[in-house]
């Protein structure tokens, strides 16, 4: 059975079948990945805007921030971090660029495997000669490539704005370690997303759904950090595994928390290739 897959797998591709639809999905969500990246830049540019301002204002933004409600600080996401820094300030900021890019990840997931569906365009993809199989892993393919652009946008634009305000200190290795965390996070949520598809059995949800995943655990993740009882319940928001403070100030990537990611990539990849394949799709 490997060896047949094999053999149909390659014959597809030399046959430029497989190459076909992931190329026709990369170009289908270009549009889309600009304005998201458009978006990542304003974000990370008036931010950093913000604290010049805030700097510059004579007063201490550690001392204003410490006499805010503890409800308040975890909102904000100002944790342990030094905001007279740059980097510091980044730190604060990161959990809301994370919210992006997690939001563009589950909701691309999501609408690549629901649009033909949607779009009642399913006859022309099953039309073509090639197996459900190939066509989900084209697509998750494209998918890959999409979210991996966006994160290394969100990189470079990091390292270029946040480095005008850094006034020397070094800035590159943290916004490195915070990109990797984001990037695993963004492989959760699309994966969630892509499974959240194969499943429904009605593709005009399926990006809603992986939205409201993403609200849910991301709120719960500021309910952990306002309520100390509710700790044990931080391994069910994957926002608790890659946070700022933690890859930043406290030692980098946790083994666990790789691990969990690890499970959770696995586990909604299988359920989106066995679902979709076993799937009536609705012409």
């Amino acid at each position: 059975m490997l060896f047949s897959n094999l053999t149909t797998f390659q014959k597809e591709y030399k046959e430029g079948r497989f190459m076909n639809i992931y190329i026709v999905e990369l170009k289908a969500h270009r549009k889309g990945l600009i304005i998201w990246a458009l978006g990542i830049l304003f974000m990370v540019g008036a931010c950093m805007g913000q604290y010049v301002a805030l700097s510059s204002s004579g007063q201490s933004m550690n001392d204003i921030l410490a006499q805010m409600p503890k409800s308040m600080q975890s909102i904000m996401g100002t944790g342990t971090f030094d905001l007279s820094k740059a980097s510091g300030y980044y730190g604060v900021i990161f959990l809301y660029l994370l919210l992006m890019a997690t939001i563009h990840a589950a909701m691309f997931g999501a609408d690549i495997i629901s649009k033909e569906e949607r779009d009642k365009t399913v006859e022309f993809l099953l039309c073509k000669p090639v197996s459900r199989h190939k066509i989900i892993t084209s697509k998750l393919l494209a998918g890959l490539i999409n979210i991996l652009v966006f994160n290394i946008i969100t990189f470079v634009s990091s390292i270029i704005i946040v480095g005008q305000y850094s006034k020397g200190e070094s800035i590159s290795g943290d916004i490195a370690i915070l990109m990797v965390g984001m990037f695993i996070l963004q492989l959760i949520f699309m994966f969630i997303g892509t499974a959240i598809a194969a499943v429904s059995k009605n593709p005009k949800m399926a990006t809603s759904v992986s939205t409201a995943v993403i609200l849910i655990t991301f709120i719960l993740s500021i309910a952990i950090d306002m309520n100390s009882k509710l700790e044990s319940l931080k391994y069910l928001t994957p926002f608790k595994y890659f946070e700022a403070k933690n890859l930043m100030v406290g030692g980098g990537l946790h083994w666990v928390f790789v691990v969990l990611s690890i499970i959770i990539i696995s586990v909604t990849v299988s359920i989106t290739y066995v679902f979709y394949k076993k799937r009536d799709l609705s012409i």
